[in-house]
């Protein structure tokens, strides 16, 4: 720390971790190690093997493949520096360190989450209007759309990053979390925090309850177009095209939203930490199997790719 204007400045935080469990500490490295590992070897295949099949290349593929590369950084932006404290005695992170973790898992997170809704978007074209769904959805939409995911998670953000550049933080530092989770800086700020704390607020209503509600008004048209089908096999099959989104945007949500009502007093129990253990390193390790496990294409595409001897 150090001293200016009468008030003791923090240079850095203690990351508490899972340090408080020294008897299972070995067991959790190896479990998020491998994990880790998981992720980024299933989402960067996933990434590889879209580019290299010309059937992969449609709107929802191509969307597909942003998901990965930002469930990549997303995972990146907390998973390394948490296994890298395991064994530490000083589990300690710059005040820098832990803002830019912050901004890029801020980031990336907002960014799904508008991405999220341009996949409901593209699953609503592709069911309810069929005929026009190549017109619709063009490839410069496409990239129009995700764009517009990243430069919205971004310019998010900045702007809370911002806000959170005028808080003083003068002691404690100990953060009682993996992470440089927005709710425990605010915690030890010695400093007022509404405005953060509206801004997040704000950020929240727009990123999530907005986003949502697009993403359940699609499916709600999707759902009514679905149940015109007169077949049960081809509203099976109908359906199972839009499965795998509805699956990721549910555990995506419903896991966010609990973990975040759970700690919004700032706290952060065992409980808290394992919870969040499921958003920020499972999901992004689930996302690239949900999408691939139950999909045809996927499967016909990795066959062509070993025959050609790439994979």
């Amino acid at each position: 720390m150090i001293e200016a204007r009468n008030i003791t400045e923090v240079t850095h935080f203690v990351l508490l971790g899972f340090s408080d469990f020294p008897r299972i500490i070995a067991v959790l490295f190896v479990i998020f190690l491998v994990i880790y590992i998981m992720t980024l070897t299933w989402n960067l295949c996933l990434i590889v093997l879209i580019r290299m099949d010309s059937h992969l290349h449609t709107p929802m593929y191509f969307f597909l493949s942003s998901l990965s590369f930002i469930d990549v950084c997303y995972v990146s932006s907390t998973v390394p520096k948490m296994l890298s404290n395991f064994f530490q005695e000083q589990k300690t992170i710059t005040f820098a360190g832990c803002i830019v973790q912050n901004f890029v898992f801020s980031t990336m997170g907002l960014s799904e989450s508008c991405l999220m809704t341009a996949m409901a978007y593209d699953r609503y074209a592709a069911i309810c209007n069929p005929l026009l769904y190549s017109s619709i959805m063009s490839p410069s939409l496409c990239v129009r759309m995700v764009l517009r995911s990243y430069m919205a998670g971004l310019t998010a953000s900045s702007a809370q990053i911002g806000t959170l550049f005028q808080l003083h933080f003068c002691g404690p530092n100990v953060i009682i979390h993996f992470f440089c989770d927005m709710p425990q800086l605010l915690i030890l700020s010695c400093t007022d925090t509404f405005f953060v704390q509206a801004m997040t607020a704000v950020l929240t209503i727009f990123f999530g309850i907005v986003n949502a509600l697009v993403i359940l008004i699609s499916y709600a048209y999707i759902a009514i177009s679905i149940m015109k089908i007169t077949s049960a096999k081809g509203r099976s099959k109908t359906f199972n095209t839009c499965a795998s989104h509805l699956t990721a945007v549910s555990l995506f949500y419903t896991s966010g939203m609990f973990v975040y009502l759970s700690s919004s007093s700032g706290a952060s129990s065992s409980f808290d930490r394992f919870a969040s253990v499921f958003y920020t390193v499972m999901i992004p390790m689930l996302n690239p199997l949900i999408y691939s496990l139950r999909n045809k294409e996927i499967k016909d595409a990795l066959k062509r790719c070993q025959k050609r001897g790439h994979c």
